[in-house]
């Protein structure tokens, strides 16, 4: 993914961390946090410049897929790439 935004000149966006329902609010938001990090740095480490990288922690507020089933949980705890202008 960080070559494929390299070779766009792709160079200022955000990664919005997210979670599935399991877990306190304040938990869910550090590690939805935490995972954003995480995927900044290892763009980071391709070359992307870290201050060009937002980051986000959304934790449990933005579902994609239902959290009653394993596969839904699985689906929303997540790192979502916005590009922004």
């Amino acid at each position: 993914m960080g070559k494929a935004l390299k070779s766009v000149d792709i160079v200022q966006f955000r990664l919005d961390g997210h979670t599935d329902n399991y877990g306190e609010d304040s938990y869910n938001d550090q590690l939805s946090l935490r995972r954003a990090n995480a995927v900044a740095d290892v763009l980071a480490g391709i070359g992307i410049p870290r201050a060009n990288i937002e980051t986000r922690g959304m934790g449990k507020r933005q579902p994609v897929a239902s959290n009653a089933t394993s596969s839904g949980r699985a689906e929303n705890r997540r790192v979502a790439i916005v590009v922004t202008p």
